[in-house]
């Protein structure tokens, strides 16, 4: 299972209005140049997060975009859902009761749900705040750190 560049970005975004200082907005354009994203695909994903009502935007002269919420009660698993929908690995658990017609007889559907909430139990216990500290640890040291997911510093 792959995280898409959707989410990754989404996250990315989410991550840098969190480290923006209280009360003020930021640009997707200053995101997108900071981390080598493209400003279109950036485009594309805000609405999703101002729909989540995780972003709201601001317009005027300072405008952008700022956190809706405490960087503390926003978990990276609140960000996927947003933008992906459910982050299941497999269709069938998408829905609150298996709409599977063969889940009763699936040998491996016990795997899947293990793998569904060992999933959950990770991104929904990560919060942006402690993205935001990791970060913060990462750039007292001087060191840009290389993502092994997109290459990116």
């Amino acid at each position: 299972m792959k995280i898409s560049a959707k989410s990754r970005y989404a996250l990315y975004l989410m991550l840098a209005l969190a480290m923006q200082e209280e009360g003020v907005n930021l640009s997707v354009k200053s995101v997108a140049e900071q981390r080598g994203i493209s400003e279109k695909y950036l485009e594309q994903i805000i609405p999703l997060l101002v729909r989540g009502d995780l972003v709201r935007s601001v317009r005027g002269a300072k405008g952008g975009y700022h956190l809706t919420r405490d960087p503390e009660d926003c978990t990276v698993g609140t960000i996927l859902r947003t933008v992906e929908g459910s982050i299941a690995p497999v269709s069938c658990l998408d829905d609150a009761v298996n709409q599977c017609a063969q889940c009763k007889e699936c040998v491996t559907l016990d795997l899947w749900e293990q793998v569904d909430q060992a999933i959950s139990n990770v991104v929904d216990h990560v919060t942006l705040a402690d993205l935001v500290d990791k970060q913060r640890r990462i750039d007292a040291r001087g060191g840009k750190r290389r993502c092994a997911a997109c290459g990116s510093t």
